[in-house]
């Protein structure tokens, strides 16, 4: 089996990534069935363009919007792709220009989303290990995590790169969520 590597989302994968929203996976945890709507969509009308905004390194795309329908404004950032011979998952990396904080709407400056039958793998654990050293260039001297307390296999990935838990906390209303949440940070100095 090939290693698990990132790569930029590209035409090439593309296909594979469509087959996975098309079995019910999502790369949003929080708005799970919209986001695949609504990213097939986007690929049936524009493949370009919607590849072109998974890539976003100046925010100069819409805004944000969360799930109780309000907007706040995007942060440079981007995705990768998990590809092991074909698509396996997705990681995003997102940071406010010029400090290590991430303004109070957003929950981390990372998160993944490995397929359901390419889980138990390492790949979520590598794909962050690989994407560490990107925020570093950036200037990052940490980077925030967060994750649902019951979330077992995240909160692995996180202490395997290691994070260090630092709070537990409520999500926000606009969240729709009722569980507990951790934040965990990563030194990167």
């Amino acid at each position: 089996m090939p290693q698990m590597e990132l790569v930029w989302p590209s035409e090439e994968y593309l296909p594979s990534y469509t087959a996975a929203l098309e079995r019910g996976w999502s790369p949003d945890n929080v708005r799970e069935e919209e986001t695949i709507r609504e990213q097939l969509e986007q690929i049936a009308r524009d493949p370009g363009e919607f590849l072109r905004g998974l890539v976003d390194l100046d925010a100069s795309g819409p805004p944000i919007f969360l799930p109780d329908g309000s907007t706040v404004r995007r942060l440079p950032g981007y995705r990768k792709w998990m590809w092991d011979g074909e698509f396996c998952g997705s990681i995003g990396f997102r940071w406010e220009p010029g400090t290590s904080e991430v303004p109070p709407h957003v929950l981390g400056h990372i998160g993944y989303a490995v397929v359901p039958w390419k889980r138990g793998r390492g790949y979520a654990t590598r794909a962050l290990a690989l994407l560490l050293p990107e925020a570093k260039e950036r200037g990052l001297e940490f980077v925030e995590i967060t994750t649902d307390e019951s979330n077992i296999p995240s909160q692995r990935v996180i202490t395997a790169n290691g994070g260090v838990l630092v709070e537990r906390f409520t999500y926000p209303a606009a969240y729709g969520k009722s569980v507990e949440g951790l934040r965990y940070r990563i030194d990167l100095r």
